[in-house]
């Protein structure tokens, strides 16, 4: 049986999922129904984080939202803090596994293998089709590091941030220093991060409609032609050219 989580179905829906879980309690393994109380608090944790910070958020309302007892929060994380962390990372997971880095075939020139990791990175931050306490968390955790941060760098932003360094390993001379090449890593996710962290003021600043062409495959577009530019690999940029094609920019009307 497929298992329905709250996060997947609408308001209307709310009576419905309540039914099914009822009638599944009856056919399910205990061990299923720990998955799902699991489950159920870091969907109701990660939204009440996200929307009250981890010092304001209290485990009662936590408790509430997902329909269980307190006990359940110290059975499954023994804390606040590590269910906090556990909700950030499942955050970031879900959305990773939305939308997860291409697999590129052995000779995929390195412009092409930069534009998907923009591209990627792009979707994660700016793509609307998840729940909006994933993003709002994953934001204040960044703005406010905690505990969780520590885990979320080991797990998932280093390896990425690796495999954007073997891409411009292919793109820089070999005798580039590596904390010049760190620093360019950085450039590039830099990037990325500022059409998340500054959108609002971005829209101030250029007015919605201007804002409304800034699409993903714009961006994507421009940082990477940005990005081989400073890099002065005209070879690169060509060779994405032709890949991807140009993704042409309105005129003002």
């Amino acid at each position: 049986m497929g298992k329905i989580r709250p996060w997947q179905i609408g308001q209307c829906g709310i009576q419905l999922f309540h039914t099914h879980v009822l009638n599944a309690r009856m056919m399910v393994s205990p061990l299923a129904t720990v998955e799902h109380t699991r489950e159920r608090l870091l969907a109701a944790a990660g939204a009440v984080f996200a929307e009250k910070g981890f010092q304001d958020a209290t485990v009662r309302e936590i408790c509430q939202a997902a329909e269980v007892n307190l006990a359940a929060i110290n059975y499954h994380f023994r804390d606040k803090e590590r269910l906090y962390i556990e909700s950030v990372k499942r955050a970031h997971c879900l959305r990773a596994e939305e939308v997860p880095l291409p697999a590129w075939p052995t000779g995929t020139p390195a412009g092409v293998k930069l534009h998907g990791f923009v591209s990627t990175m792009l979707q994660r931050m700016l793509g609307s089709d998840s729940p909006s306490w994933h993003q709002q968390l994953m934001m204040r955790e960044l703005l406010k590091p905690t505990a969780a941060c520590a885990e979320l760098v080991r797990d998932f932003f280093r390896p990425h941030f690796e495999q954007l360094q073997k891409i411009l390993d292919e793109l820089l001379p070999i005798d580039v220093p590596l904390a010049r090449r760190q620093m360019i890593g950085f450039s590039v996710i830099g990037q990325c991060l500022h059409y998340r962290v500054a959108k609002p003021i971005v829209e101030l600043l250029v007015g919605p409609v201007e804002q409304s062409r800034f699409t993903l495959e714009a961006l994507a577009e421009h940082i990477t032609q940005f990005t081989l530019a400073a890099l002065g690999s005209k070879a690169a940029s060509a060779k994405l050219q032709t890949a991807v094609g140009a993704i042409p920019v309105e005129a003002k009307p």
